[in-house]
């Protein structure tokens, strides 16, 4: 059977974005995104879970993005339901930039909690700028099960999500200071300073946050 002149192309494509040079793979993702094919997709999309440069990740998913959407949508949510940590992170951060409405739908629960920090963190971003203004609230109460989670970057990068999401975000996050303890009371009281005081630095937050746990220890005592 002869090849068509699309599957010589992505063909190539993929050739060449399995150069062992990264300038070469980021020329490549380049050209792919210059000169959009829907033959280029199923490349780009594999290509996505197994690129080790970050560079060529981010270009990547700027030649998806250029691609119609009904052809670069599709298998980007079916890495959500079964790619491995790095595909479902980086078909999150790719649905976010798309802006498709089928991306807010498929973050799931199990994604924002996934147990890989780079999905998660993922997850969270993507439902910041994929939720529509009514769901702002539902994703704020979502998103309080993974205060005090990890090392001090995811937990900022959480704090930024809530942040992000604005106003909606100040009532959940009371809420949640009334049940946490320890280290998850700490992340909430900090990010419900940050929310409220938004020019404020994390760490200038943490401080606060542990301010005020003394002194509702000291007033338990």
């Amino acid at each position: 059977m002869t090849r068509t002149d699309d599957e010589t192309a992505a063909s190539r494509l993929a050739e060449a974005l399995a150069s062992l040079d990264s300038s070469a793979r980021l020329q490549a993702a380049l050209a792919a995104g210059t000169h959009p094919n829907p033959a280029y997709v199923a490349v780009l999309v594999g290509r996505c879970a197994i690129e080790p440069d970050f560079f060529v990740r981010d270009m990547l998913t700027w030649a998806l993005v250029r691609h119609p959407v009904d052809s670069a949508v599709p298998p980007l949510l079916e890495e959500l339901r079964g790619g491995s940590a790095q595909a479902r992170s980086q078909a999150l951060h790719t649905l976010s930039k798309i802006g498709d409405p089928r991306g807010w739908t498929a973050i799931t629960t199990e994604l924002l909690e996934d147990a890989d920090d780079r999905v998660a963190r993922s997850a969270w971003r993507a439902g910041v700028i994929l939720s529509p203004d009514d769901a702002g609230a539902d994703l704020a109460a979502a998103l309080t099960s993974q205060l005090g989670r990890g090392d001090r970057e995811l937990r900022k990068s959480l704090s930024r999500a809530f942040v992000d999401l604005g106003s909606v975000s100040e009532p959940v996050l009371e809420e949640s200071t009334k049940r946490l303890h320890g280290r998850a009371l700490l992340h909430a009281l900090a990010t419900l300073h940050l929310v409220r005081n938004a020019d404020e630095t994390f760490e200038s937050a943490m401080f606060e946050a542990q301010h005020e746990v003394l002194i509702r220890d000291d007033d338990g005592a």
